[in-house]
């Protein structure tokens, strides 16, 4: 249960692979500690090197249909015999201990999330200037077969039609401008959820 006067945000951070967001938050992550990153928990067992609680939580079957039956996840799926979804527990624990809880999803996953926590969520979308730069990264990196990075290229794409979705917009040219910008955007979404506490204060009031 979230105190609803006592609590900290969510934001959300998006955009099409490749564009930064992991070293962006590397960076986000020196200049604000107060943070909880959102991670998936899942019934398959750990790969080598992986870790409980850094990785995913890694629960048994019966663990989680328990917590399907207690409305515990914001969402989950079924994937190969496995489940894999986004447990609330976690998340309103860092909530009710004012921490800004982040979340590295994609469109449809900020749909979901500002459906059901849209008061205390602010939300960024990440970019390169242009395709041409996002495609020069991937191949850069060298992770990915053609056939890959083309379908990236195309969800890219897809996903920059739902960018006034979105509060704010980051261009990540510039490393170091762009972290600022985020940094600055951690900070506006703490104030925001500290507007909405005061509204219910007010209510509270009003009766």
């Amino acid at each position: 249960m979230i105190n609803e006067l006592n609590k900290g945000a969510i934001l959300i951070i998006s955009g099409p692979s490749g564009c930064g967001k992991s070293s962006l938050l590397k960076k986000f992550y020196e200049h604000f500690t107060n943070y909880y990153f959102s991670i998936s928990t899942t019934t398959r067992a750990p790969r080598i090197g992986e870790v409980h609680g850094i990785d995913y939580f890694f629960v048994t079957k019966e663990e989680f249909e328990e917590d399907i039956k207690n409305n515990n996840f914001l969402e989950y799926a079924r994937v190969h015999d496995n489940y894999y979804g986004t447990s609330m527990k976690p998340i309103n624990q860092a909530l009710n201990e004012q921490r800004l809880v982040i979340f590295d999803i994609d469109v449809q996953g900020h749909d979901l999330v500002r459906k059901k926590l849209n008061d205390i969520t602010t939300s960024v979308f990440i970019t390169t200037p242009t395709l041409n730069e996002l495609e020069k990264r991937l191949i850069k990196r060298n992770t990915d077969t053609e056939t890959i990075i083309q379908n990236r290229l195309k969800n890219a794409k897809i996903e920059l039609e739902s960018l006034d979705k979105y509060d704010y917009f980051i261009l990540n040219d510039d490393l170091d401008v762009a972290s600022k910008k985020l940094i600055s955007i951690g900070h506006a979404s703490m104030i925001k959820a500290s507007l909405f506490s005061k509204q219910v204060i007010i209510e509270n009031w009003i009766g």
